[in-house]
């Protein structure tokens, strides 16, 4: 395990995952952001993902929205309470700072996504919070991509979505799941 990666694991025993976001997020870069942009590319391939409207949840310092830019898509929403001042600065475009909790709340409920993108992020939310969240995204978009550096989260029929298929490069997952209600 690279020192970035220790790092960001003592950081979130140290000040906990919001704690740690708080203090870091204008610097914060995913450690695996090469993996990260490697496992997507071969999801956008494999997979023919629709890239017309997306959303990058959990926006992080861009590498998601920077790949998907990269590959032709241009109209991508960033959400992240905590590094959209990092997004900005290396994607030119403002995130919003909505939380988890706002999105259970139902704070996107009129918008419609093609695809979502989650990248790192999920597997960091209770497994109390997850089947909420995951059902209000399955309101907004037929598609989601997790990317996730463990074996979780795994999203639930019950919660909106059916498991499609999961492709891993450098021990980084990337599945893809097809909302209920779309299909």
């Amino acid at each position: 395990m690279s020192n970035e990666k220790q790092s960001i694991r003592k950081g979130y025993e140290e000040y906990s995952v919001k704690g740690f976001y708080e203090q870091f997020g204008d610097e914060y870069r995913n450690p695996q952001e090469a993996a990260v942009q490697e496992v997507l590319q071969l999801s956008v391939n494999k997979w023919q993902l629709d890239l017309q409207k997306v959303l990058d949840l959990a926006c992080g310092s861009g590498e998601v929205t920077l790949t998907l830019q990269n590959l032709g898509c241009t109209n991508i929403d960033g959400i992240d309470p905590y590094t959209y001042n990092a997004y900005l600065k290396r994607t030119l475009q403002e995130a919003e700072p909505y939380t988890f909790e706002d999105i259970a709340s139902g704070v996107l409920h009129d918008r419609h996504y093609s695809l979502i993108v989650c990248s790192f992020a999920l597997h960091l939310l209770s497994e109390s919070r997850l089947p909420v969240v995951a059902y209000q995204l399955s309101l907004i978009s037929d598609s989601i991509v997790i990317i996730t550096p463990h074996k979780r989260p795994h999203l639930k029929p019950e919660w909106g979505w059916n498991f499609v298929e999961e492709i891993m490069f450098n021990r980084v997952r990337s599945r893809l799941y097809k909302a209920i209600l779309f299909a």
